[in-house]
């Protein structure tokens, strides 16, 4: 019985810290879907970072998917404030920097 009143209580607590997650979330303007959609453009955004340091090197295909992650990245990057974001800007900026040479190279090349 007192294991069950500790499950139930556990149980409360989850959903109550999951509710005020969410409310906070609410209450700065964001979405659920756009939060986590940011999470998940974050981790992109590591791996893109790396891809970046090497975007000479890479094939005409390559190119072309990081360019459309890139994309992804900077749409998710775009819904949250910035304030969220700034201890990754140098790698923002970096990308995009990295995304525009890849799209002035492509250009010129055609």
């Amino acid at each position: 019985m007192e294991l069950m009143m500790i499950i139930y209580i556990l149980t409360f607590i989850v959903f109550a810290l999951i509710a005020y997650s969410v409310m906070q979330l609410r209450l700065a303007g964001l979405n659920v879907k756009d939060f986590w959609s940011f999470i998940q453009a974050n981790q992109m955004l590591d791996k893109l970072y790396a891809f970046s340091k090497r975007y000479e090197k890479m094939s005409p295909q390559e190119q072309i998917v990081f360019l459309m992650e890139a994309e992804k990245v900077f749409d998710a990057f775009e819904k949250v404030p910035k304030m969220i974001w700034e201890e990754e800007y140098e790698k923002y900026t970096d990308v995009l920097n990295t995304y525009k040479d890849i799209k002035v190279l492509r250009w010129a090349s055609n």
